[in-house]
Parts: C-alpha cells; sequence; structure tokens
C-alpha cells in the first residue's frame, strides 16, 4: 500500500503476506529494544493480527504511527522495534492487553500486503559513529542526573543506573521521563546513541527542575497554612496546580451571571470583573476572599441605573402633608413649590432642605409626609454623635471589618439611586483625632460635585445628584459655616396652646389609643384637660411630651377597662387629670404682675422654643462703684450688662440718677436659674430697664416683657427667635410686648392668638423702652 490517512486503515496494511515480520501497526505506544512494555490494543483489526500471530508464536515488527510520520502517506523509512510477544490477554472491552519485549530497533524497506497481517521487509537502522569520550561523558552526566530525580520519584530511589545496556536504558526512560508518543518516537528514530542519551538526559534535568519546583511551592503551601486546615491546605494545592473546585466554581459562576444581568458603568464593570478574577484564584476560606465577596454583593446591589417613581403630583403632596401635619402652612407650602420645581425641571440640581427646630415640632415627621406623597423610598441617617470620618466615607478595605459609609449603605438598603435621604439631628456632629464628618458632608451635599461622590470603601465615584437630600436640626449655631451654606433652612417654630390642643385632638389622641388597644369611643378627654397637660405637664414647643402624657392617660383607661369590662365610656376632664398623670410636674409660668423695682422680666429664646428671664437688680451702697453679676452667665450677656450699666450711668441725670451712686455703691445684677447657662445680646433692655430702675427707684409695670439689644448710645437692634419668645410671653400672662422697631418684618410670623391677647411695641431707642416700661 501506498498512501493512507488514517488509523483507521491498518485493515489495508494487513493484506496478502506470506513472508517477512508480520507488522503490528501501534499509535499510542513505543515499544523499545532491551525493554518490556505492557499496553492496550483495541482496534479489531490489530487484535486480529495479534491473536493470528500468538497461534504461529512469531517476532512481530511494531511500528508506531505519529502524525508526523503518517502525514507523508508512506510507511517506507519508519523506525520500529522487533519484538517478542510474551503476553496476550482479552479485556473487557473485546481488545487485548499486550506485553511484548523488544529486541532490535529496525527501520521498514518495504510492505507486503497479506492476511490476517501484513509484513514488512526490514533493514538495519543505520546509526552515527560515536566519539566514546563523549559518549562517556553524557553518561556521567545522566548518572549525576539520575541521582538528583531519584529523590523526588520514590519509586527510583533505591534503583541504580545501569547503562551496560544502552538500550534498556532509554526504553525505561521513555516511560519514566517522557509523557507523550511522539516524544517517544523521537527518541527511538534518533540514530545516535549519544543524542539519544542527551534527549534523556533533558528530559530528567527537566522532570528534576519541575519536581524540585513543585516541591518548593508545597513547602511554602505548607508553612503558610495552619497544620490542622486540612481543606485549606488541599485547596492551595489545587491551586497550585491550577485546578478548580467544584463548589467554587458555582459561586463564581453565579457571581458571572449576576454580573452579566446587572446594568452597571463601565468603570464599575471593570473593577466588578477584575475584583471576581482575583477571587476565582483565592481558597475560599481565607480572609481576603470574604472581603472580596463582601466587595462585589456592594457592587452588584447598589443601585448604579435603577430609579423609583419620578412623577409628582401636587394634590397628592398638599393632600398628604395636610393629612399627616396640623399648621406649618409656610413650611408646606416651600415643600410644595420645591417639589414643583423638581418635577418641572428633571435635571435640575435641587437645594438641600434642612428643617430647624425645637424637638417635637415634626422635622422628622415631614420628611416621612414628603416621601409618601412622592412614592419614594426614604433612607434615614442618624448624626447625632457622629464624630469619624468614616461613617460618611467609608473605611478603606485595607483595614480589618471595614465598612462602606452610610450613604452607600443607605443607597443600597434603598435599591434605587433617587430616594428621600434624611439626615437627621445633622448639628450633633462631633470631630475628634479621627476626622470631621461635616466637612466629609460637604462633597454629599454639594450638587455641584455629588454627582462623583468617592466613599472609600467602594473606590469609585457614585452619583448622589439624584437623591433629595433633606437635613433637620434643633439649631443652626452648631452647623459649620461652610455646610451651612449648601443648604435652605426652613425653620419650624414651636406651637401655640391652640395648636397643640388641636394637634392632640387630631392626631396624638387617635394614635395612642390605636397603640393601647383602646377605642377612642370609649375616651373622652375634654379640651380643658388637653390644655391642663399642656400647661402643667410639658413645657416644650413640639407636642413629643404631650403625646407621652395622653399615652399614659389611654395606658390608666386601658386598665380601668380590664378591671371593669361593663364600662364603655371614660371622661377625662381637668378636675379628675391627677388621677390619671398624678401630681403636676411645672407650675404656671406667670411671672409676677406687680409693679416692681429693679425686676424686669425678659424673653430667651431656647432649642426647646421660647422662655421668660426675669432679671433682678440690686443697688448696694457703701461699694466701690462695681458691677457684679450672678446667674451662670456667658460672655455675651455679660458684656450685653455692663454696656446697659455704661449707658444708664452715661445718661444718669436724664433719667433722674444721682450720679455720686456710681462711685459709693456696688450694682448687683442677677438671673434666677443660677443651674441654667445664659447667653445672648437679647436681654440688654432687659438689663438698662432693671439697673434704670433700681437706681432711680421706680417701678417696672408687671404686665411687660421685652427683648432686644442695646448698644452704648441707646440704640435698639433686632433679635431672632421672635416667634417663640412671643409665645413665652403669652404664657407667662403678659399683655404687652416691647420688641426692636426692627423686628416688625417678622410680626407675620407672630401667631394670631398671642396677637389677638398681647400688644406689641416696636421700639427703636431706650428712651421709648423707659417711656412704655415705667409706671
Amino acid at each position: 500500500m501506498e498512501k493512507y490517512e488514517t488509523y483507521e486503515n491498518y485493515e489495508d496494511l494487513l493484506l496478502n503476506v506470506d513472508n517477512k515480520y508480520p507488522l503490528v501497526p501501534l499509535s499510542d505506544a513505543v515499544v523499545f529494544p532491551g525493554h518490556s512494555l505492557s499496553f492496550s490494543v483495541n482496534d479489531r483489526n490489530v487484535v486480529s493480527a495479534l491473536l493470528a500471530v500468538a497461534n504461529e508464536d512469531r517476532e512481530v515488527f511494531f511500528a508506531t504511527f505519529t502524525k508526523a510520520n503518517a502525514l507523508n502517506g508512506r510507511v517506507e523509512g519508519i523506525v520500529g522495534t522487533v519484538a517478542k510477544i510474551r503476553q496476550i490477554i482479552k479485556n473487557s472491552s473485546g481488545g487485548l492487553n499486550i506485553i511484548a519485549h523488544g529486541r532490535k530497533r529496525m527501520q521498514i524497506s518495504g510492505y507486503i500486503e497479506g492476511s490476517p497481517y501484513g509484513k514488512v521487509e526490514l533493514c538495519d537502522f543505520s546509526s552515527k559513529d560515536e566519539d566514546p569520550f563523549v559518549l562517556e561523558a553524557t553518561k556521567n552526566a545522566i548518572i549525576s542526573a539520575y541521582s538528583r530525580v531519584t529523590k523526588y520519584i520514590p519509586k527510583l530511589a533505591n534503583k541504580e543506573v545501569d547503562l551496560t545496556d544502552i538500550d534498556s536504558f532509554i526504553g525505561e526512560s521513555a516511560g519514566n521521563f517522557y509523557s507523550s508518543t511522539d516524544e517517544r518516537y523521537k527518541l527511538l528514530a534518533t540514530p545516535s546513541r549519544t543524542e539519544q542519551l542527551n534527549d534523556v538526559l533533558l528530559h530528567i534535568e527537566n522532570k528534576c527542575r519541575v519536581l524540585s519546583l513543585q516541591r518548593d511551592i508545597e513547602s511554602k503551601v505548607r508553612n503558610s497554612i495552619d497544620k490542622n486546615q486540612r481543606e485549606y491546605y488541599l485547596r492551595e494545592q489545587i491551586k497550585v496546580l491550577h485546578k478548580e473546585l467544584g463548589d467554587d466554581t458555582d459561586e463564581i459562576n453565579e457571581y458571572r451571571e449576576k454580573l452579566a444581568k446587572k446594568v452597571l458603568p463601565d468603570f464599575a464593570r471593570e473593577k466588578a470583573e477584575k475584583e471576581l478574577s482575583r477571587l476565582s484564584k483565592m481558597p475560599s476560606s481565607t480572609p481576603e476572599s470574604a472581603i472580596a465577596r463582601s466587595y462585589l454583593d456592594l457592587i452588584l446591589e447598589l443601585p448604579w441605573t435603577e430609579e423609583g417613581n419620578a412623577d409628582i403630583n401636587l394634590n397628592d403632596v398638599r393632600r398628604i402633608l395636610d393629612q399627616d401635619h396640623y399648621g406649618l402652612e409656610k413650611v408646606k407650602l416651600r415643600i410644595v413649590e420645591y417639589l414643583a420645581v423638581c418635577s418641572l425641571k428633571k435635571d435640575m440640581k435641587a437645594p438641600v432642605l434642612c428643617f430647624v427646630g425645637p424637638p417635637g415640632v415634626g422635622k422628622t415627621s415631614i420628611v416621612k409626609s414628603i416621601a409618601r406623597a412622592i412614592g419614594r423610598q426614604l433612607v434615614t441617617v442618624s448624626l447625632g454623635g457622629v464624630r469619624d470620618e468614616a461613617e460618611i466615607r467609608g473605611h478603606r478595605r485595607t483595614y480589618v471589618g471595614a465598612l462602606p459609609g452610610r450613604i452607600i449603605s443607605g443607597l443600597r438598603d434603598a435599591s434605587v439611586k433617587n430616594p428621600v435621604f434624611l439626615l437627621d439631628e445633622i448639628d450633633k456632629m462631633t470631630s475628634d483625632f479621627r476626622g470631621d464628618p461635616s466637612s466629609a458632608l460637604l462633597e454629599v451635599l454639594d450638587v455641584n460635585q455629588n454627582d462623583k461622590f468617592k466613599d472609600h470603601y467602594l473606590e469609585m465615584g457614585f452619583d448622589l445628584s439624584k437623591v433629595m437630600f433633606v437635613t433637620t436640626a434643633n439649631s443652626i449655631e452648631a452647623i459649620d459655616s461652610p455646610l451651612l451654606d449648601r443648604m435652605e433652612v426652613i425653620e419650624i417654630g414651636g406651637y401655640t396652646y391652640s395648636e397643640k390642643l388641636a394637634i392632640a385632638r387630631k392626631y396624638l389622641l387617635p394614635k395612642q389609643c390605636d397603640a393601647n388597644g383602646v377605642k377612642l369611643s370609649s375616651v373622652s378627654l375634654s379640651d380643658e384637660a388637653i390644655i391642663r397637660i399642656i400647661r402643667r405637664y410639658t413645657r416644650e414647643s413640639g407636642v413629643r411630651n404631650l403625646e407621652r402624657q395622653i399615652g399614659s392617660v389611654i395606658r390608666k383607661i386601658a386598665v380601668k377597662l380590664l378591671d371593669n369590662p361593663r364600662r364603655r365610656k371614660f371622661n377625662v376632664t381637668e378636675k379628675n387629670l391627677f388621677k390619671y398623670l398624678g401630681k403636676e410636674v411645672f407650675s404656671e409660668d406667670v411671672t409676677s404682675d406687680k409693679n416692681e423695682v429693679g425686676v424686669v422680666t425678659g424673653l430667651a429664646w431656647t432649642s426647646y422654643g421660647g422662655a421668660t428671664l426675669d432679671v433682678e437688680v440690686s443697688v448696694l451702697p457703701g461699694g466701690k462703684g462695681e458691677t457684679r453679676l450672678t446667674g451662670n452667665l456667658g460672655d455675651v450677656m455679660k458684656e450685653s450688662a455692663l454696656t446697659a450699666t455704661s449707658l444708664v450711668r452715661a445718661r444718669a441725670e436724664e433719667f433722674g440718677i444721682d450720679p455720686t451712686v456710681f462711685a459709693d455703691s456696688d450694682i448687683h445684677v442677677h438671673v434666677p436659674e443660677g443651674a441654667t447657662p445664659k447667653d445672648g445680646p437679647s436681654a440688654g433692655i432687659t438689663m438698662a430697664t432693671a439697673i434704670a430702675s433700681a437706681l432711680s427707684h421706680k417701678s417696672v409695670r408687671g404686665d411687660v416683657a421685652m427683648t432686644g439689644e442695646i448698644t452704648l448710645r441707646g440704640k435698639v437692634l433686632p433679635i431672632g427667635g421672635l416667634k417663640e419668645k412671643s409665645l413665652a410671653a403669652l404664657r407667662a400672662g403678659k399683655t404687652s410686648l416691647i420688641v426692636p422697631k426692627e423686628n416688625e418684618k417678622d410680626f407675620d410670623e407672630i401667631p394670631a392668638e398671642v396677637k389677638e391677647r398681647v400688644t406689641i411695641y416696636p421700639v427703636s431707642t431706650i428712651d421709648e423702652v423707659f417711656g412704655l416700661a415705667f409706671v
């Protein structure tokens, strides 16, 4: 036969041969002279030929047909081995298991077809002349290399190298150090013994390097892990050998599927794929893999493109705001304006709203109403006591237990990129050696740069421009100026008695009845009783404590309902209120209405609303002309007292005061409730009036309250918190209120209830104050 294409054409090689050596073609085994080889044959034609040869007990010629020598289409020139078959055993697959011993290496010179096997004419395989010195040196090199490789292969450890029979050594080496049939055939077909030994030496050295490297890697792996962590050790071995664990593969594939489905920006996808590649190469039990998983989970859970409801219905907004809150008309109007602009201009960089007011006036609840009105997720982050910058920006992943900041964590929980994000109690943040969270919030709340907010943990820019940030605070005094500049402040003042009564009747009472399992129809709480609770059991600008007291009343009724199930109605009036709430906590906030000398009622603003402030002045004869200030006063208030003293002294004769009294008498100014710190300039006209009254012995009207800053020239300067202060004057029973004339622009903030019962006098000089205050 001249040509063939595949090994399935062996049948064409086994025809009409009646002499020479029977040919047994092999595809995946090479028989070497001087060496016994065990191999399997499954081709049916080769099996038939071998069985026929075995019956004749003849030597055969084994020729290995590789892809290289089969391509030329001829058998002439193929090198093989004349061998004796020592054993033939049939296997379960229908093939044969053969043990053959090679005799001599020969070359095909001709082919004779036959059946059941073909025969080949053979010729001696020509070999080159060998240089004995080179051959001997090669043998010595092999012996040296062999001694090294036996350290890594236990089965060769007790075996000595015998190079007296080079053929046997080469055949044995082919089985130990060669990995492919092509390499073994190339070794068999090499004519020079020296070249054959050099090739064997090369393979021994390569094997030695591989096994040495493997041992080094295994040693490093063992040294890097705990001896008791068997699973970890096995995974490290698999890592070194570049194999995959089945359970890890499932997890990695799950991440890949999620990543393929998730819509991500290009930079985020690139980062996630890089982290996933790192995760696939590390054992699942290492701390680094847990960090990588957490990071991938964060990337996949963040709302990079997901948005909530973007449509805003102003009618729904108005209805829900009115439904949830009583009054606050200006606040509601500003919210409606804000949402209207957001609805018209989709890409608007909306300002950050900051609701400022005393506790319990509804700052947080009105933000919840905004979220409900526009149908968006609400994320609430309380900043009270936060003093670490990492709370806002997150920790870097190099730290143990690192977490993303509260902004990114909140967005992950919301699952949309345009939620209503409430930063509660923003004025309660502090700073220390760990950083200033207020400075970190600058980037968050700056509409010109928060579209690329970078969290330290995430390490990528995230778009916050579509988030509706809203903040709350009790006072803007504690907020850093740069941060305050990025927010639009909306003040929510305290409630009047009538407003609190309406809120209690409409919201608090039904809410507490529902919370305590009492039917609203079983409770009758009179308006007088509610007003009594407001005046004698609470003292606040908001309604939080009022709600607690009403809840206490309802709980007492719940006990009585169980004790007397037949009773269906409980009437709570002003007279029996003490049975439910016990003794009154506060006395009536009414200052003396008598005309007194040296005593004046002032007004103060606190984070809890307005309060009255009595200023008392005594003149102490026989002194040194000193001014004593007591009552836990702050620096600004002390300076205001000294200014008032200097003003009265400079105009003593005008006010009917003997100037000599300032030289031989001390002036003592005291503001009661010394345990309470007090500060601010708004008590200036109050102190000046009290000092002038004490020195001139003129009485001050008891129905007057006043507030205003004073200058050395007697001008009255404007103050803040007019609404809260006017409510305090009303609670104190005052009928006249003296305020700076420049505060007339704020008169529209004063509740109608105050305007009806209190006469307001705007003044611009201390003379006008004295004219109204003195009897």
